[in-house]
């Protein structure tokens, strides 16, 4: 943790705070509206989601940034990153989030692109994760105990982006930001339990007030029928401009990527020479710059 640089690597607030000088204007831009938007107000209204303030209120959030949605190096540096987080959050607080900033693309590409690039990203680190699918947690989206999961750990990763008019609690005016949580965290807050029950109706009541509008229609709950945790991660606001199924569809097959590409620092590979024919090339196809 907190090795030099800012980008692709894993820093708690006091050194992303301390390095903000000497960062890129988007990243700069990202934490500072981040940080607004979770110690803020909006009418009057306080964010809805009251641990996301007491994280970031007491320092224990934990952070990233990635210059690139579908370059490979980054996103390998990305992957690096999260197996570092789920190996040390544990021991930085008792609930500590790592909410990772994304480069913004040019221009305005709407609310298709975005729903695009997490999955991208999502299926870029499920393809080169070192670990196999927990055996615990079924592979089809389509059922309610589903999760995306890393590193052997179930993970609700949600996220915000520009495109969002009213739904103000799921919008960053900056670029894409995936908020990785370990379902480990949610432990004694879960639907089935009072507390966890009480946590939700509170935090729908804030959402409600906060954004103008009725909590949207795909807020759920893990592991309730009906339910179903990957149209949480990024609401939908155009239905045309959204999937209508997962785009994800792990699989228990383990590794999907070749033993270079799954050990830590691989992406110097892609810094130093170009893959060879018939080697690493295949696994990047598509994985383009913004």
């Amino acid at each position: 943790m907190n090795e030099p640089g800012t980008e692709g690597v894993l820093l708690d607030q006091e050194t992303l705070r301390g390095r903000l000088d000497d960062a890129p204007g988007w990243l700069r831009e990202h934490y500072r509206t981040f940080r607004e938007s979770m110690l803020g107000e909006r009418d009057g209204s306080p964010f809805p989601c009251y641990f996301g303030i007491e994280v970031e209120r007491e320092g224990d959030l934990l952070y990233a940034a990635c210059e690139s949605t579908t370059d490979p190096a980054a996103l390998l540096r990305l992957r690096d990153v999260l197996s570092e987080y789920l190996d040390t959050y544990d021991d930085h607080a008792d609930r500590a989030p790592l909410a990772v900033f994304f480069r913004p693309p040019d221009g305005d590409p709407g609310e298709a692109h975005y729903h695009e690039r997490l999955w991208h990203v999502l299926e870029f680190l499920h393809v080169h994760d070192p670990e196999p699918w927990p055996e615990d947690i079924p592979t089809d989206p389509d059922t309610p105990r589903w999760e995306f999961c890393f590193g052997g750990e179930p993970l609700f990763p949600t996220s915000r982006a520009p495109f969002y008019d009213e739904r103000r609690s799921r919008y960053s005016p900056v670029g894409l930001e995936i908020t990785f949580q370990p379902r480990a965290v949610f432990d004694g807050l879960t639907a089935d339990t009072e507390a966890g029950e009480r946590a939700r109706e509170t935090i729908r009541d804030r959402m409600g007030e906060y954004d103008g509008v009725c909590p949207h229609a795909d807020l759920g709950d893990w592991g309730v029928e009906g339910d179903r945790e990957w149209r949480q991660y990024l609401f939908r606001e155009d239905d045309d401009a959204s999937p209508d199924a997962c785009p994800l569809r792990p699989t228990r097959e383990h590794p999907k990527a070749p033993d270079a590409l799954l050990e830590p620092g691989a992406w110097r590979r892609f810094d130093e020479s170009p893959p060879a024919a018939g080697g690493d090339e295949a696994l990047t196809t598509g994985f383009g710059d913004d």
